[in-house]
Protein backbone atom coordinates (compact mmCIF):
# COMPACT_ATOMS: atom_id res chain seq x y z
CA UNK A 1 0.00 0.00 0.00
CA UNK A 2 1.15 3.49 -0.81
CA UNK A 3 0.80 5.50 2.20
CA UNK A 4 1.79 8.95 0.23
CA UNK A 5 -1.13 10.05 -1.73
CA UNK A 6 -0.05 11.00 -5.14
CA UNK A 7 -0.41 14.67 -6.05
CA UNK A 8 -2.47 13.94 -9.10
CA UNK A 9 -5.51 12.73 -6.75
CA UNK A 10 -7.36 15.32 -5.92
CA UNK A 11 -10.38 15.58 -3.64
CA UNK A 12 -12.91 16.34 -6.43
CA UNK A 13 -16.92 15.91 -6.31
CA UNK A 14 -16.32 12.24 -7.84
CA UNK A 15 -13.62 11.25 -5.26
CA UNK A 16 -16.15 12.60 -2.22
CA UNK A 17 -19.12 10.39 -4.03
CA UNK A 18 -17.00 7.15 -4.49
CA UNK A 19 -15.63 7.32 -1.14
CA UNK A 20 -19.05 8.11 0.53
CA UNK A 21 -20.11 4.94 -1.49
CA UNK A 22 -18.01 2.91 0.64
CA UNK A 23 -19.08 4.30 3.66
CA UNK A 24 -22.74 3.76 2.66
CA UNK A 25 -23.62 7.48 2.53
CA UNK A 26 -25.00 10.14 0.75
CA UNK A 27 -24.31 13.77 0.63
CA UNK A 28 -25.27 16.22 -1.73
CA UNK A 29 -23.47 18.68 -4.46
CA UNK A 30 -23.30 21.51 -2.81
CA UNK A 31 -21.75 19.46 0.89
CA UNK A 32 -19.48 17.99 -1.14
CA UNK A 33 -18.16 21.35 -2.38
CA UNK A 34 -18.15 22.29 1.35
CA UNK A 35 -16.70 19.39 2.52
CA UNK A 36 -13.46 19.01 0.04
CA UNK A 37 -11.23 21.37 1.22
CA UNK A 38 -11.96 19.89 4.90
CA UNK A 39 -10.90 16.30 3.46
CA UNK A 40 -7.98 17.60 1.90
CA UNK A 41 -6.93 19.02 4.66
CA UNK A 42 -7.58 15.64 6.76
CA UNK A 43 -5.58 13.84 4.06
CA UNK A 44 -2.94 16.09 4.53
CA UNK A 45 -2.92 15.51 8.01
CA UNK A 46 -2.86 11.84 7.61
CA UNK A 47 0.34 12.01 5.43
CA UNK A 48 2.01 14.10 8.51
CA UNK A 49 1.18 11.48 11.60
CA UNK A 50 2.89 8.75 8.90
CA UNK A 51 5.92 10.39 8.77
CA UNK A 52 6.30 9.43 12.88
CA UNK A 53 6.79 5.90 13.37
CA UNK A 54 4.41 3.98 15.47
CA UNK A 55 5.41 0.18 16.22
CA UNK A 56 3.25 -2.11 17.74
CA UNK A 57 3.89 -1.15 20.85
CA UNK A 58 2.65 2.09 20.70
CA UNK A 59 -0.74 1.72 22.10
CA UNK A 60 -3.42 4.33 22.05
CA UNK A 61 -4.17 6.80 25.06
CA UNK A 62 -7.06 5.38 26.41
CA UNK A 63 -8.25 2.23 27.61
CA UNK A 64 -11.01 -0.47 27.41
CA UNK A 65 -12.40 -1.61 30.91
CA UNK A 66 -16.14 -3.08 30.60
CA UNK A 67 -16.71 -2.70 34.51
CA UNK A 68 -19.82 -0.38 35.90
CA UNK A 69 -19.06 2.75 37.13
CA UNK A 70 -18.87 1.97 41.03
CA UNK A 71 -17.82 -2.11 40.63
CA UNK A 72 -16.74 -3.40 43.63
CA UNK A 73 -14.79 -6.98 43.36
CA UNK A 74 -15.10 -9.49 45.34
CA UNK A 75 -12.02 -10.42 48.08
CA UNK A 76 -9.63 -12.65 50.15
CA UNK A 77 -7.63 -15.56 48.41
CA UNK A 78 -6.87 -19.30 49.70
CA UNK A 79 -4.28 -21.00 49.96
CA UNK A 80 -4.20 -24.08 47.29
CA UNK A 81 -4.55 -27.50 48.82
CA UNK A 82 -1.32 -29.85 48.71
CA UNK A 83 -2.24 -33.35 46.92
CA UNK A 84 -0.04 -36.49 48.66
CA UNK A 85 1.69 -38.12 45.99
CA UNK A 86 4.91 -40.30 45.01
CA UNK A 87 7.04 -39.99 42.21
CA UNK A 88 6.90 -42.80 39.51
CA UNK A 89 10.25 -44.83 38.70
CA UNK A 90 9.83 -43.76 35.51
CA UNK A 91 10.04 -39.88 35.66
CA UNK A 92 8.36 -39.12 31.92
CA UNK A 93 5.05 -40.88 33.10
CA UNK A 94 4.50 -37.61 34.77
CA UNK A 95 4.14 -35.50 31.84
CA UNK A 96 0.82 -35.42 31.59
CA UNK A 97 0.49 -35.12 35.85
CA UNK A 98 -1.33 -31.18 36.18
CA UNK A 99 1.06 -28.87 38.41
CA UNK A 100 -1.26 -29.28 41.13
CA UNK A 101 0.65 -33.13 41.67
CA UNK A 102 4.11 -31.28 40.23
CA UNK A 103 4.46 -28.96 42.68
CA UNK A 104 3.49 -31.77 45.44
CA UNK A 105 6.00 -34.08 44.44
CA UNK A 106 9.03 -31.09 44.46
CA UNK A 107 7.91 -29.74 47.81
CA UNK A 108 7.94 -33.32 49.51
CA UNK A 109 11.74 -33.64 47.66
CA UNK A 110 10.44 -36.78 45.70
CA UNK A 111 11.39 -35.32 42.20
CA UNK A 112 13.77 -31.80 41.25
CA UNK A 113 13.11 -29.10 38.85
CA UNK A 114 15.93 -30.58 36.85
CA UNK A 115 14.55 -33.64 36.20
CA UNK A 116 11.27 -32.42 35.29
CA UNK A 117 12.74 -30.29 33.07
CA UNK A 118 15.31 -32.79 31.24
CA UNK A 119 12.11 -34.83 30.95
CA UNK A 120 9.41 -32.19 29.04
CA UNK A 121 13.21 -30.85 27.23
CA UNK A 122 13.24 -34.56 26.09
CA UNK A 123 10.00 -34.49 24.51
CA UNK A 124 9.86 -31.24 23.10
CA UNK A 125 13.00 -32.02 21.36
CA UNK A 126 11.03 -35.67 20.46
CA UNK A 127 7.71 -34.62 19.86
CA UNK A 128 8.18 -30.70 18.90
CA UNK A 129 8.69 -31.28 15.14
CA UNK A 130 6.19 -34.00 14.65
CA UNK A 131 3.25 -31.18 16.34
CA UNK A 132 5.51 -27.81 14.59
CA UNK A 133 4.69 -26.35 17.83
CA UNK A 134 7.88 -25.45 19.48
CA UNK A 135 9.36 -21.72 17.83
CA UNK A 136 12.70 -21.76 20.30
CA UNK A 137 13.87 -24.04 23.00
CA UNK A 138 15.06 -22.28 25.82
CA UNK A 139 17.20 -25.04 27.33
CA UNK A 140 20.25 -23.01 28.67
CA UNK A 141 17.46 -20.81 30.56
CA UNK A 142 15.31 -23.68 31.43
CA UNK A 143 18.51 -25.27 33.24
CA UNK A 144 19.27 -21.91 35.17
CA UNK A 145 16.04 -21.76 36.57
CA UNK A 146 15.93 -25.18 37.33
CA UNK A 147 18.59 -25.24 39.31
CA UNK A 148 18.03 -22.18 40.71
CA UNK A 149 14.88 -23.53 42.14
CA UNK A 150 16.21 -26.50 43.36
CA UNK A 151 18.15 -24.94 45.71
CA UNK A 152 15.89 -22.67 46.87
CA UNK A 153 13.82 -25.41 47.03
CA UNK A 154 16.21 -27.50 48.91
CA UNK A 155 17.57 -24.59 51.54
CA UNK A 156 13.63 -24.19 52.75
CA UNK A 157 12.76 -21.03 50.20
CA UNK A 158 9.79 -22.03 48.29
CA UNK A 159 8.47 -19.12 46.44
CA UNK A 160 4.57 -20.96 45.70
CA UNK A 161 3.17 -23.80 43.90
CA UNK A 162 4.87 -22.64 40.72
CA UNK A 163 8.02 -23.20 41.69
CA UNK A 164 10.16 -25.28 39.29
CA UNK A 165 7.77 -26.32 37.14
CA UNK A 166 8.67 -26.16 33.63
CA UNK A 167 5.86 -24.17 31.34
CA UNK A 168 5.96 -22.94 27.69
CA UNK A 169 4.94 -19.62 25.97
CA UNK A 170 3.16 -18.22 23.27
CA UNK A 171 5.81 -17.08 20.75
CA UNK A 172 3.67 -13.68 21.01
CA UNK A 173 5.42 -12.48 24.39
CA UNK A 174 9.03 -10.95 24.72
CA UNK A 175 11.74 -12.90 26.01
CA UNK A 176 15.32 -10.84 26.47
CA UNK A 177 17.31 -14.12 25.62
CA UNK A 178 15.74 -15.56 22.63
CA UNK A 179 13.69 -14.15 19.43
CA UNK A 180 10.18 -13.49 19.63
CA UNK A 181 8.80 -13.93 16.32
CA UNK A 182 5.15 -13.66 16.47
CA UNK A 183 4.77 -16.46 13.85
CA UNK A 184 5.24 -14.08 11.19
CA UNK A 185 8.06 -13.80 8.58
CA UNK A 186 8.96 -10.40 8.56
CA UNK A 187 9.62 -10.91 12.45
CA UNK A 188 10.98 -14.30 12.43
CA UNK A 189 14.43 -14.26 14.28
CA UNK A 190 13.62 -10.82 16.03
CA UNK A 191 14.89 -10.42 19.38
CA UNK A 192 13.13 -7.73 21.61
CA UNK A 193 15.51 -6.70 24.87
CA UNK A 194 13.19 -7.30 27.81
CA UNK A 195 10.53 -9.77 29.22
CA UNK A 196 6.72 -9.34 29.12
CA UNK A 197 5.41 -8.75 32.44
CA UNK A 198 3.88 -12.64 32.01
CA UNK A 199 6.94 -13.70 31.74
CA UNK A 200 8.79 -12.08 34.57
CA UNK A 201 5.91 -13.05 36.74
CA UNK A 202 6.27 -16.57 36.24
CA UNK A 203 10.02 -16.44 36.67
CA UNK A 204 9.35 -14.37 40.34
CA UNK A 205 7.14 -17.65 40.78
CA UNK A 206 10.24 -19.92 39.80
CA UNK A 207 8.82 -21.34 37.10
CA UNK A 208 11.02 -22.72 34.52
CA UNK A 209 10.75 -21.54 30.58
CA UNK A 210 11.47 -24.16 28.66
CA UNK A 211 10.03 -23.07 25.11
CA UNK A 212 8.50 -20.11 23.31
CA UNK A 213 5.40 -22.30 21.48
CA UNK A 214 4.00 -21.52 18.34
CA UNK A 215 1.27 -19.16 17.11
CA UNK A 216 -0.56 -18.41 13.86
CA UNK A 217 0.38 -15.60 11.98
CA UNK A 218 0.55 -12.51 13.57
CA UNK A 219 -2.23 -13.94 16.35
CA UNK A 220 -4.47 -15.87 13.25
CA UNK A 221 -5.03 -19.35 12.98
CA UNK A 222 -2.82 -22.64 13.07
CA UNK A 223 0.02 -21.62 10.16
CA UNK A 224 2.97 -20.14 11.34
CA UNK A 225 6.99 -19.76 9.52
CA UNK A 226 7.48 -23.12 10.98
CA UNK A 227 4.28 -24.81 8.80
CA UNK A 228 0.95 -26.13 10.51
CA UNK A 229 0.71 -26.61 14.44
CA UNK A 230 -1.13 -30.25 14.53
CA UNK A 231 -3.89 -31.41 17.16
CA UNK A 232 -2.11 -34.32 18.80
CA UNK A 233 -5.08 -36.20 18.55
CA UNK A 234 -4.96 -36.49 14.89
CA UNK A 235 -1.85 -35.43 12.91
CA UNK A 236 -3.98 -34.50 9.85
CA UNK A 237 -5.39 -32.09 11.92
CA UNK A 238 -5.02 -28.33 12.64
CA UNK A 239 -4.13 -27.23 16.23
CA UNK A 240 -6.55 -24.29 15.52
CA UNK A 241 -5.29 -21.45 16.71
CA UNK A 242 -3.74 -18.86 17.17
CA UNK A 243 -2.22 -20.11 20.16
CA UNK A 244 -1.68 -23.24 18.42
CA UNK A 245 1.41 -24.26 20.45
CA UNK A 246 0.55 -23.53 23.66
CA UNK A 247 -2.89 -25.93 23.42
CA UNK A 248 -0.80 -28.65 21.24
CA UNK A 249 2.39 -28.62 23.66
CA UNK A 250 0.21 -29.07 26.80
CA UNK A 251 -1.84 -31.60 25.44
CA UNK A 252 0.66 -33.78 24.01
CA UNK A 253 2.32 -33.41 27.66
CA UNK A 254 5.55 -31.21 26.68
CA UNK A 255 5.20 -29.17 29.59
CA UNK A 256 3.57 -28.63 32.38
CA UNK A 257 1.44 -25.77 31.60
CA UNK A 258 1.73 -23.02 28.97
CA UNK A 259 0.51 -19.35 28.46
CA UNK A 260 -2.01 -18.36 25.55
CA UNK A 261 -3.97 -15.38 24.51
CA UNK A 262 -7.36 -14.36 23.17
CA UNK A 263 -8.63 -11.54 21.16
CA UNK A 264 -11.62 -13.71 19.61
CA UNK A 265 -10.77 -17.00 20.23
CA UNK A 266 -7.43 -18.26 20.43
CA UNK A 267 -7.05 -19.49 23.68
CA UNK A 268 -11.16 -21.68 23.57
CA UNK A 269 -10.21 -22.97 19.77
CA UNK A 270 -7.08 -24.68 20.74
CA UNK A 271 -8.01 -26.03 23.62
CA UNK A 272 -11.20 -27.03 22.14
CA UNK A 273 -9.44 -28.63 19.09
CA UNK A 274 -6.21 -30.35 21.55
CA UNK A 275 -8.74 -31.49 24.50
CA UNK A 276 -6.64 -28.99 27.01
CA UNK A 277 -8.46 -27.03 29.92
CA UNK A 278 -8.06 -22.71 29.58
CA UNK A 279 -8.47 -19.79 31.21
CA UNK A 280 -9.98 -16.55 29.38
CA UNK A 281 -9.82 -13.66 32.28
CA UNK A 282 -11.57 -10.62 32.77
CA UNK A 283 -10.48 -7.91 30.14
CA UNK A 284 -7.91 -6.22 32.17
CA UNK A 285 -6.88 -8.55 34.76
CA UNK A 286 -3.36 -9.54 33.17
CA UNK A 287 -0.99 -7.20 32.27
CA UNK A 288 -0.16 -7.04 28.36
CA UNK A 289 3.09 -5.50 28.69
CA UNK A 290 5.85 -7.14 26.42
CA UNK A 291 2.42 -8.87 24.04
CA UNK A 292 2.31 -8.34 20.23
CA UNK A 293 -0.44 -6.15 20.29
CA UNK A 294 -3.53 -7.20 17.86
CA UNK A 295 -6.82 -5.18 19.22
CA UNK A 296 -6.28 -3.03 22.39
CA UNK A 297 -9.78 -3.26 23.53
CA UNK A 298 -9.76 -7.39 23.37
CA UNK A 299 -6.44 -8.60 23.62
CA UNK A 300 -5.88 -11.03 26.90
CA UNK A 301 -3.62 -13.54 28.57
CA UNK A 302 -4.52 -16.52 30.05
CA UNK A 303 -3.30 -19.93 31.00
CA UNK A 304 -3.81 -23.17 29.20
CA UNK A 305 -3.26 -26.32 31.56
CA UNK A 306 -4.78 -29.84 32.49
CA UNK A 307 -7.16 -28.59 34.73
CA UNK A 308 -9.03 -25.54 36.19
CA UNK A 309 -7.23 -25.77 39.18
CA UNK A 310 -4.12 -25.72 37.64
CA UNK A 311 -5.23 -22.59 35.62
CA UNK A 312 -6.19 -21.06 39.47
CA UNK A 313 -2.59 -21.29 40.37
CA UNK A 314 -0.82 -19.87 36.96
CA UNK A 315 -3.70 -17.62 37.30
CA UNK A 316 -2.99 -16.17 41.06
CA UNK A 317 1.01 -15.88 39.72
CA UNK A 318 0.27 -13.70 36.31
CA UNK A 319 -2.71 -11.47 37.39
CA UNK A 320 -2.54 -7.84 38.85
CA UNK A 321 -1.28 -4.48 37.85
CA UNK A 322 2.44 -3.37 37.20
CA UNK A 323 2.02 0.13 36.08
CA UNK A 324 2.41 -0.66 32.40
CA UNK A 325 -0.50 -1.92 31.15
CA UNK A 326 -2.87 1.06 31.57
CA UNK A 327 -5.99 -1.40 31.18
CA UNK A 328 -5.25 -3.41 34.43
CA UNK A 329 -7.07 -3.56 37.49
CA UNK A 330 -6.27 -4.89 40.38
CA UNK A 331 -8.83 -7.50 41.95
CA UNK A 332 -8.45 -10.06 44.64
CA UNK A 333 -8.41 -13.99 43.39
CA UNK A 334 -10.47 -15.83 46.26
CA UNK A 335 -9.88 -19.65 45.16
CA UNK A 336 -12.15 -22.15 47.12
CA UNK A 337 -11.20 -24.99 45.08
CA UNK A 338 -15.22 -26.52 46.77
CA UNK A 339 -18.50 -25.61 44.75
CA UNK A 340 -21.61 -26.02 46.62
CA UNK A 341 -23.85 -27.59 43.91
CA UNK A 342 -27.30 -26.65 46.05
CA UNK A 343 -28.22 -23.30 45.18
CA UNK A 344 -25.67 -22.42 42.55
CA UNK A 345 -27.15 -20.56 39.86
CA UNK A 346 -26.15 -22.02 36.20
CA UNK A 347 -28.17 -20.68 33.00
CA UNK A 348 -27.96 -21.89 29.57
CA UNK A 349 -29.01 -20.55 26.46
CA UNK A 350 -31.34 -23.03 25.22
CA UNK A 351 -31.25 -21.34 21.24
CA UNK A 352 -27.26 -22.67 21.25
CA UNK A 353 -27.90 -26.09 22.61
CA UNK A 354 -30.41 -26.77 19.89
CA UNK A 355 -28.49 -25.57 17.06
CA UNK A 356 -26.88 -28.60 15.24
CA UNK A 357 -22.88 -28.56 15.49
CA UNK A 358 -20.92 -31.56 16.10
CA UNK A 359 -20.55 -31.14 19.51
CA UNK A 360 -23.65 -31.17 20.27
CA UNK A 361 -24.42 -34.79 22.09
CA UNK A 362 -21.18 -33.97 24.35
CA UNK A 363 -22.77 -30.00 25.19
CA UNK A 364 -26.12 -32.00 26.08
CA UNK A 365 -24.18 -34.59 28.48
CA UNK A 366 -22.93 -31.76 29.87
CA UNK A 367 -25.71 -29.68 30.75
CA UNK A 368 -27.03 -33.51 32.38
CA UNK A 369 -23.93 -33.89 34.06
CA UNK A 370 -24.59 -30.36 35.79
CA UNK A 371 -28.44 -31.20 36.46
CA UNK A 372 -27.19 -34.69 38.12
CA UNK A 373 -24.96 -32.68 39.94
CA UNK A 374 -27.85 -30.57 41.94
CA UNK A 375 -28.03 -27.86 40.10
CA UNK A 376 -31.29 -26.24 38.54
CA UNK A 377 -30.55 -24.76 35.15
CA UNK A 378 -31.95 -21.33 34.39
CA UNK A 379 -32.72 -20.77 30.70
CA UNK A 380 -32.07 -17.19 29.43
CA UNK A 381 -31.46 -15.84 26.11
CA UNK A 382 -28.58 -14.01 25.15
CA UNK A 383 -28.81 -10.06 23.82
CA UNK A 384 -29.45 -9.67 20.37
CA UNK A 385 -26.97 -7.25 18.52
CA UNK A 386 -25.04 -6.79 15.15
CA UNK A 387 -22.47 -9.07 16.42
CA UNK A 388 -20.97 -10.09 12.96
CA UNK A 389 -21.03 -6.29 11.74
CA UNK A 390 -19.17 -5.27 15.39
CA UNK A 391 -16.59 -7.21 14.19
CA UNK A 392 -15.05 -4.46 12.64
CA UNK A 393 -13.72 -3.07 15.80
CA UNK A 394 -10.86 -6.36 15.58
CA UNK A 395 -9.95 -5.25 12.26
CA UNK A 396 -9.46 -2.10 12.47
CA UNK A 397 -7.68 -2.19 15.83
CA UNK A 398 -5.79 -4.83 14.10
CA UNK A 399 -5.13 -2.48 11.19
CA UNK A 400 -3.81 0.24 13.55
CA UNK A 401 -1.73 -2.01 15.46
CA UNK A 402 0.34 -3.14 11.93
CA UNK A 403 0.21 0.02 10.24
CA UNK A 404 3.85 0.00 9.46
CA UNK A 405 3.68 -3.48 8.11
CA UNK A 406 0.92 -2.62 5.86
CA UNK A 407 2.58 0.90 4.69
CA UNK A 408 5.94 -0.51 4.53
CA UNK A 409 4.32 -3.75 2.21
CA UNK A 410 5.64 -5.97 3.94
CA UNK A 411 2.45 -7.24 4.54
CA UNK A 412 2.95 -9.06 1.14
CA UNK A 413 5.63 -11.35 3.22
CA UNK A 414 2.72 -13.23 4.98
CA UNK A 415 2.11 -16.19 3.81
CA UNK A 416 -1.96 -15.89 3.62
CA UNK A 417 -2.46 -13.96 1.42
CA UNK A 418 -6.42 -14.74 0.60
CA UNK A 419 -9.35 -13.01 0.77
CA UNK A 420 -9.92 -13.50 4.60
CA UNK A 421 -6.28 -13.21 5.23
CA UNK A 422 -4.73 -10.31 7.37
CA UNK A 423 -2.95 -8.21 4.51
CA UNK A 424 -6.71 -8.08 3.11
CA UNK A 425 -8.51 -7.42 6.30
CA UNK A 426 -5.50 -4.87 7.42
CA UNK A 427 -5.96 -2.95 3.82
CA UNK A 428 -10.09 -3.26 4.15
CA UNK A 429 -10.26 -1.68 7.13
CA UNK A 430 -8.24 1.29 6.38
CA UNK A 431 -11.72 2.79 4.67
CA UNK A 432 -13.97 2.50 7.90
CA UNK A 433 -14.99 5.71 8.83
CA UNK A 434 -13.78 6.56 12.14
CA UNK A 435 -17.54 7.41 12.94
CA UNK A 436 -18.31 3.99 12.40
CA UNK A 437 -15.49 2.48 14.30
CA UNK A 438 -17.05 4.80 17.42
CA UNK A 439 -20.75 3.45 16.42
CA UNK A 440 -19.52 0.15 17.11
CA UNK A 441 -17.97 1.03 20.37
CA UNK A 442 -21.13 2.89 21.39
CA UNK A 443 -23.17 -0.16 20.46
CA UNK A 444 -20.69 -2.06 22.71
CA UNK A 445 -21.36 -0.42 25.61
CA UNK A 446 -24.74 -1.08 25.28
CA UNK A 447 -24.34 -4.51 25.18
CA UNK A 448 -22.39 -4.66 27.98
CA UNK A 449 -24.73 -3.08 29.74
CA UNK A 450 -27.80 -5.28 28.42
CA UNK A 451 -25.20 -8.24 28.99
CA UNK A 452 -24.80 -7.52 32.91
CA UNK A 453 -28.60 -7.18 33.34
CA UNK A 454 -29.15 -10.56 31.78
CA UNK A 455 -26.51 -11.99 34.54
CA UNK A 456 -27.55 -10.51 37.46
CA UNK A 457 -29.81 -13.53 38.43
CA UNK A 458 -26.80 -16.04 37.41
CA UNK A 459 -23.66 -16.81 38.99
CA UNK A 460 -22.39 -18.50 35.97
CA UNK A 461 -23.86 -19.91 32.70
CA UNK A 462 -22.57 -22.76 30.26
CA UNK A 463 -22.75 -22.25 26.59
CA UNK A 464 -21.26 -24.55 23.61
CA UNK A 465 -17.54 -23.54 22.90
CA UNK A 466 -18.13 -22.95 19.30
CA UNK A 467 -21.04 -20.55 19.17
CA UNK A 468 -21.70 -16.85 19.05
CA UNK A 469 -21.14 -16.36 22.86
CA UNK A 470 -17.89 -16.73 21.44
CA UNK A 471 -17.41 -13.24 20.17
CA UNK A 472 -20.04 -11.83 22.12
CA UNK A 473 -18.06 -12.11 25.32
CA UNK A 474 -15.19 -11.26 23.92
CA UNK A 475 -16.55 -7.93 23.08
CA UNK A 476 -17.95 -7.70 26.67
CA UNK A 477 -14.85 -8.74 27.81
CA UNK A 478 -16.49 -11.82 30.47
CA UNK A 479 -14.41 -14.26 31.99
CA UNK A 480 -14.49 -17.92 30.63
CA UNK A 481 -13.05 -21.32 31.47
CA UNK A 482 -12.93 -23.81 28.51
CA UNK A 483 -13.03 -27.26 30.16
CA UNK A 484 -12.79 -31.10 27.53
CA UNK A 485 -16.17 -32.26 27.77
CA UNK A 486 -16.30 -35.46 25.29
CA UNK A 487 -15.22 -35.87 21.75
CA UNK A 488 -16.64 -34.98 18.79
CA UNK A 489 -17.84 -37.72 16.30
CA UNK A 490 -14.32 -37.23 14.30
CA UNK A 491 -12.12 -38.55 16.94
CA UNK A 492 -11.27 -34.70 18.09
CA UNK A 493 -12.02 -33.57 21.44
CA UNK A 494 -15.00 -31.36 22.40
CA UNK A 495 -15.14 -28.48 24.88
CA UNK A 496 -17.82 -26.55 27.20
CA UNK A 497 -17.25 -22.83 28.14
CA UNK A 498 -18.37 -21.89 31.66
CA UNK A 499 -19.00 -17.81 31.65
CA UNK A 500 -18.55 -15.77 34.75
CA UNK A 501 -18.83 -12.15 35.93
CA UNK A 502 -16.49 -9.92 35.51
CA UNK A 503 -13.18 -10.34 38.46
CA UNK A 504 -14.85 -13.75 39.19
CA UNK A 505 -12.67 -16.36 37.53
CA UNK A 506 -12.37 -17.95 41.44
CA UNK A 507 -15.99 -19.05 41.57
CA UNK A 508 -15.88 -20.06 37.49
CA UNK A 509 -12.87 -21.82 38.35
CA UNK A 510 -14.39 -23.65 41.17
CA UNK A 511 -17.60 -24.62 39.03
CA UNK A 512 -15.30 -26.21 36.12
CA UNK A 513 -13.34 -27.72 38.81
CA UNK A 514 -16.29 -29.36 40.22
CA UNK A 515 -17.38 -30.21 36.70
CA UNK A 516 -14.22 -31.91 35.93
CA UNK A 517 -13.98 -34.50 39.45
CA UNK A 518 -17.52 -35.15 37.93
CA UNK A 519 -16.31 -36.27 34.46
CA UNK A 520 -12.90 -37.29 34.35
CA UNK A 521 -12.89 -35.61 30.55
CA UNK A 522 -9.71 -33.71 31.27
CA UNK A 523 -7.87 -36.81 32.30
CA UNK A 524 -7.99 -38.08 29.08
CA UNK A 525 -4.80 -38.06 26.79
CA UNK A 526 -3.69 -38.48 23.62
CA UNK A 527 -2.47 -42.07 22.64
CA UNK A 528 0.30 -41.26 20.15
CA UNK A 529 2.11 -39.31 22.68
CA UNK A 530 1.19 -41.36 25.59
CA UNK A 531 3.85 -42.34 28.27
CA UNK A 532 3.00 -45.63 29.25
Amino acid sequence: MDSQPSGDRSIDAAALEAAESVAGLAFTPDERALMAARVAEARAGYAAMRQHTLDNAASPAFSFNPRPPGYCPPAAPVAPTPVNVDAPADLERLAFAPVTVLASLMAAGRVTSMQLTEMYLARLKRYGPQLSCVATLTEELAREQAAQADAEIGAGQPRGPLHGIPYGVKDLLATRRYPTGWGAPPYRGRRLDFDATVVERLADAGAVLVAKLSMGSLAWGDIWYGGKTKSPWDLTAGSSGSSAGSGAATAAGLVGFAIGTETNGSIVSPCTECGVTGLRPTFGRVSRYGAMALAWTLDKIGPMCRSAADCALVFDAIRGTDGRDASVVDAPFPWEPRVEWEGLRVGYVPSLFAAERPSQEADQATLDCLTELGVSLIPFDLPDFPLEAMQMLLWVEAAAAFDELVSSDRDDELVRQDEGAWPNRFRAAHLVPAVEYLRAQRLRGKLIDDMRARLAQLDVYVAPSYSPNLWLTNLTGHPAVIAPNGFRPNGLPSTITFIGHYDDEARLLAVAKGYQQATGHHLRTPPLFATE
